[in-house]
């Protein structure tokens, strides 16, 4: 029952600290967390990476996924992440990286391979240290700040209760999009949910 291809190292993009748990930066940890979830595995520090790491499979027999928040904060996530792909000899191309998006509105979910970064500290970090942008990106939309709020406030910020009442339907829906990367792939999780 072992999956061939190897792991998946799943990463949610977030900061540490109970002061940035709802904020809109920190929605790849709240993907990770579900995720865990689904897949029976429990968070805990790891020894040879700055970071919160659980493992579980998809289903009984299915891929493994590692889960990974980074506890370095946003602007350091790529040594964290280097450390465990090396560690479990993952491949760039079976990293997904779970971010929050400025580019997307609010309630949309997208999923891309390689691409630039979009000014985005945790992915910069993550392609520096990776040495590649070749790698999934499943992208939360969160849409871009009201009037003349600086951007850097806008996700240090928590959502909306607007947006909360969604919000729990929307990480779901991204850990359901993290699923079908690894069970399907890239380019038919995009057709099936970037229409929606």
């Amino acid at each position: 029952m072992t999956d061939e291809a190897g792991p998946w190292l799943v990463v949610g993009l977030g900061n540490p600290g109970r002061e940035y748990a709802g904020n809109r930066h920190n929605v790849g940890f709240m993907v990770a967390d579900l995720l865990a979830g689904r897949v029976g595995g429990r968070f805990g520090r790891h020894k040879r990476a700055m970071a919160e790491v659980a493992e579980g499979r998809l289903g009984f027999g299915g891929p493994k996924l590692v889960l990974l928040k980074p506890l370095t904060y946003m602007n350091l996530s790529g040594g964290p992440v280097v450390a465990m792909a090396q560690f479990h000899k993952i491949p760039p191309e079976r990293v997904i990286a779970v971010h929050d998006e400025l580019d997307i509105p609010y309630g949309q979910v997208r999923v891309k391979c390689g691409g630039g970064e979009g000014g985005h500290n945790g992915l910069r970090s993550m392609s520096k240290s990776l040495g590649t942008k070749d790698y999934v990106r499943v992208r939360f939309g969160i849409g871009r700040p009201p009037g003349r709020q600086d951007p850097a406030d806008y996700v240090l910020s928590d959502f909306s209760s607007t947006e909360r009442k969604e919000l729990e339907f929307l990480v779901d829906r991204a850990a359901d999009v993290v699923e079908s990367v690894v069970t399907k792939g890239v380019e038919p999780t995009q057709n099936l949910y970037h229409g929606a």
